[in-house]
């Protein structure tokens, strides 16, 4: 009788076949979001030499799309509760792909910063959201083969991004990187709208959202990343517009901190950080990816204008650095409990830091493998530290605030790595300029 009823209800799980073709969908949409955060790394240069742009404004390609996807993340639950998770996750594919289009279309490069905003901002929402649908329509003993074939597509877009995306900056333009997520987003979005049903305890609901904490956050973290990016161009301090930004983030950071600690509805409850192991593993993660994070942008231009490599070339470089992230978190994974974790972030940030030291042994004329053996050993260090940190620190909190704490631990982790991008090219374009008058002055 439960079978039967089970059958006859509205809402029943997906057929065999239609659950496959979500989880293949859904793959498509993550493999979307991963991919765009790595494909354009390695086609800076060209941006930036075709938008008339410098080092430092080319990377606002990346930081744009890395603070949109922070903004969004603690909103995902709410905005799936309000519109309902499938039609939420299919406005979020098809304004992703549209802007897709615009980047590629792009005139300049604030329109390029506009629309990549746009993309974190709907892209940001589809890992945590495909990981939901995915749970949901697979029964626990399905769940594990769903779960592998999405984290397949998960680890792929990092070592294939940078190699795709260096292919198709050498062999047609740099717009087509953008270009290439239409008929992905296109056929993700047609599997997902046949296929996807929202299961019947997701009731779409009119819920109270605190909109000041959200206003305030949206304005400090995107003050502070302006300040960050437009710091070295104008001079730091010496700078109104940087005084200024600098001020108005302080001050909105400050004040959401107060406003959500006294809201009965808070966007992201921060009470939760009194829990010390919680908030040990947070801040180590965030100082960890604001250290790596960096070199994904560094290492092409360093490719590209110093040493001469093409993109391809380039992009083969950076994804060895994925690989060696790849392969570490199949062992973390496998070592997790035969090993004490704190010894497998120990040997990553061993890892880390040998690879961290043989890269400042760089010079224009070392070779491919010179310039790729440290990036895998940094990604072999990320993924001995990510994978046993992500476990401890959010095995430290209680299923009923699970929800929270992986939001606020995946938001501050992403700022750590926006910031570390925008301080790494502070310094790149600090140091060239240094080089520069040193050379002028000495010139006869």
């Amino acid at each position: 009788m439960e079978q039967t009823a089970a059958t006859t209800t509205p809402h029943a799980a997906p057929a065999a076949a239609n659950k496959w073709l979500i989880a293949l969908a859904v793959m498509l949409a993550t493999v979307l979001e991963v991919l765009d955060m790595t494909i354009a790394n390695v086609a800076l240069d060209h941006i930036r030499g075709s938008l008339s742009a410098g080092v430092d404004e080319a990377a606002w390609v990346m930081t744009s799309y890395i603070i949109g996807t922070a903004i969004v993340i603690p909103l995902t639950g709410w905005f799936g509760n309000v519109f309902g998770r499938k039609r939420f996750f299919l406005f979020c594919i098809a304004t992703f792909t549209v802007s897709s289009l615009f980047c590629g279309a792009a005139p300049n490069l604030e329109s390029l910063v506009l629309f990549r905003v746009i993309q974190g901002l709907t892209g940001g929402v589809m890992m945590p959201l495909s990981q939901a649908i995915l749970m949901e329509t697979f029964s626990a003993r399905e769940q594990p083969m769903a779960m592998a074939i999405w984290g397949l597509g998960m680890m792929m877009g990092p070592i294939m991004g940078p190699i795709v995306g260096g292919w198709i900056t050498d062999n047609y333009s740099w717009r087509w990187i953008f270009y290439i997520n239409i008929p992905m987003g296109g056929i993700a979005f047609a599997l997902l709208a046949a296929t996807l049903v929202d299961p019947h305890y997701i009731k779409r609901a009119r819920m109270h959202i605190d909109w000041f904490g959200l206003t305030l956050l949206v304005i400090g973290m995107g003050c502070a990343q302006i300040a960050l990016d437009k710091g070295e161009r104008l001079d730091w301090f010496d700078s109104n517009f940087i005084i200024t930004l600098t001020t108005v983030s302080v001050l909105s950071l400050i004040l959401f901190v107060f406003r959500e600690l006294r809201t009965p509805t808070p966007i992201i409850d921060l009470r939760i950080l009194r829990n010390r192991s919680f908030a040990v593993g947070t801040v180590f993660t965030t100082i960890v990816m604001f250290g790596l994070y960096g070199t994904y942008i560094l290492i092409p231009l360093y490719c590209q204008i110093v040493a001469g490599y093409t993109p391809f070339l380039a992009g083969q470089v950076l994804s060895i650095q994925s690989l060696g992230t790849f392969v570490s978190i199949m062992l973390a994974g496998r070592l997790f409990h035969y090993f004490d974790p704190r010894l497998l972030v120990a040997l990553g940030c061993v890892s880390a830091g040998i690879g961290t030291w043989d890269m400042t042994q760089f010079n224009p004329d070392i070779d491919f493998w010179g310039i790729a053996a440290p990036g895998f050993l940094r990604g072999m260090g990320s993924g001995f530290i990510f994978v046993p940190m992500t476990t401890l620190t959010l095995a430290a909190v209680t299923k009923e605030q699970m929800g929270n704490a992986s939001a606020l631990y995946n938001m501050v982790r992403t700022i750590g790595g926006g910031i570390g991008i925008a301080l790494l090219i502070a310094f790149l374009s600090r140091g060239a300029q240094t080089h520069q008058a040193y050379l002028t002055a000495h010139i006869h």
